[in-house]
């Protein structure tokens, strides 16, 4: 066999299943070295992405009660598969996750792909502990995404779930259209490209952007209040502030990979969130 080899089963996996439907995605679970020794010699990929990982739910809150399986799932799993794969010369990327950084960069246009993470909540420390091991070895790609942005209505989809929020945090940050995401991860792979990428549209995203182009272009009925991180933290709606942060996009380019402009992703997608919603209505007219 050959192809990509897909690891988590879960929203993102799937996602890359329908849209690259000749990978293939691995049900066995990896609990040790030989699962993933295993799982290699009889598939033979060319190359492994692992979309694998905890984030908690509801919210990664849950990762600061049950830290182990957070651990296990975050840093041990990856790292492992990494070493599998490079005694098998398969060829790895890793989703990891831009929330390691937190608040204002040394750089004033944004984080970069190489500067050392702060993270502060359990979940992104785990995250951010198998980006430190990973970053530097060969053969070895990781495609850090923010806040994804979806056309289909999920729990998952950050559409959905902001707003569903009555209180929205009126910040900047960088964000990652789905679709986006899926070609660049496919691109990564099959180009073999090696270190650290921010999976990010290009420009920041202001919340208040973003609403504004929800009632124009999904809902005109939609309304909320806005709210400080700080306030946030201090009235308990968050057991620990959230990563709030602008990464710069700059190495994906030196393999020939972009990503649309902010703005017309966002407004694309949002076209289609909402003709997927009126389609969900139709279907379903009591809920």
């Amino acid at each position: 066999m050959s192809g990509i080899l897909v690891f988590g089963n879960g929203w993102i996996g799937n996602k890359f299943i329908e849209r690259y439907p000749e990978a293939r995605m691995s049900t066995i679970m990896i609990e040790k070295l030989s699962d993933m020794a295993d799982v290699l010699d009889r598939e033979e990929p060319d190359a492994v992405i692992n979309c694998a990982g905890l984030t908690g739910s509801p919210n990664v809150d849950w990762c600061e009660t049950h830290q182990h399986e957070t651990m296990m799932a975050n840093t041990w799993l990856p790292i492992m598969m990494a070493n599998e794969c490079h005694k098998a010369g398969v060829h790895f990327t890793h989703l990891s996750s831009g929330c390691i950084f937190y608040g204002e960069s040394p750089d004033p246009k944004g984080w970069l792909e190489f500067d050392y993470p702060n993270p502060a909540a359990y979940y992104s420390k785990t995250k951010a502990a198998a980006d430190l091991v990973l970053a530097d070895l060969p053969n070895v790609a990781i495609a850090r995404l923010r806040i994804p942005m979806d056309p289909m209505p999920s729990p998952k989809n950050s559409i959905t779930k902001i707003t569903s929020y009555p209180k929205v945090i009126d910040v900047k940050n960088s964000v990652t259209v789905v679709e986006d995401l899926l070609s660049v991860m496919k691109q990564l792979a099959d180009k073999r490209a090696e270190g650290a990428f921010h999976v990010v549209n290009p420009e920041p995203l202001a919340y208040r952007d973003l609403m504004d182009w929800y009632e124009e272009i999904v809902d005109p009925n939609h309304s909320n209040d806005w709210i400080s991180e700080e306030e946030m933290v201090k009235s308990g709606l968050t057991a620990k502030k959230r990563s709030t942060n602008i990464l710069q996009n700059t190495r994906l380019a030196e393999y020939g990979i972009h990503m649309r402009p902010t703005e017309e992703a966002m407004k694309d997608v949002l076209k289609q969130y909402a003709e997927n919603l009126n389609r969900e209505k139709s279907r379903n007219p009591q809920s």
